[in-house]
């Protein structure tokens, strides 16, 4: 069963690898008819997100953001390995009609308490039977941010409860100094 699981895991994280890497072939493709027009905002917003969400290493507690501004991109968010960070910003560099990256990401301290919070106060958020289907996706919508015992969720959810019981959840962790609640509901500003 664990070498079942072992392939499995293995296989993902091939598909995942090779997904992201460009091949030659494909180049001609890429090209269309407004060769030489520059991409739209829009069309950079999509491609951006896309690479990070790619990215091997992202996990439920990383947190990235970015901002872009013309053909500047600027990264935003906190991650737990140093990698993770230059990762992004070299993912980003190499978007066509991407100018510059400003690389704000912040790396978690290394803490072994912190560790064990991030596991507690994901099996607190999606153990519940009401917040579980967040965590099937590959990058699940609930991040959990722990820096020196203080936790900040962020992400979307589908609505003010799931916002609320996440909340609740992880202020029920033991060992926990603060929860900051940062999750977004689909189709709102807030």
């Amino acid at each position: 069963m664990k070498k079942e699981l072992r392939a499995i895991i293995t296989a993902i994280l091939l598909v995942a690898f090779f997904s992201t890497v460009p091949y030659a072939s494909a180049a001609p493709a890429q090209k269309s008819k407004n060769q030489g027009e520059p991409k739209t905002e829009k069309q950079l917003i999509r491609e951006v997100r896309h690479e990070l969400v790619m990215l091997p290493y992202y996990s439920v507690f990383d947190n990235l953001s970015y901002k872009v501004e013309g053909d500047k991109v600027t990264l935003e968010g906190q991650v737990v390995r140093p990698t993770l960070k230059s990762d992004a910003e070299a993912v980003v560099k190499h978007i066509e009609g991407i100018g510059s990256v400003v690389n704000n990401i912040e790396v978690l301290p290394l803490s072994p308490m912190d560790d064990e919070l991030r596991r507690a106060v994901y099996r607190a958020v999606y153990g519940d039977t009401g917040l579980s289907r967040y965590g099937f996706s590959a990058v699940p919508s609930i991040h959990i941010i722990v820096k020196n015992g203080n936790v900040t969720l962020e992400g979307v959810v589908d609505n003010e409860s799931d916002k609320n019981l996440a909340n609740l959840r992880a202020n029920q962790v033991p060992n926990v100094f603060s929860v900051k609640n940062n999750l977004r509901v689909v189709g709102t500003d807030k």
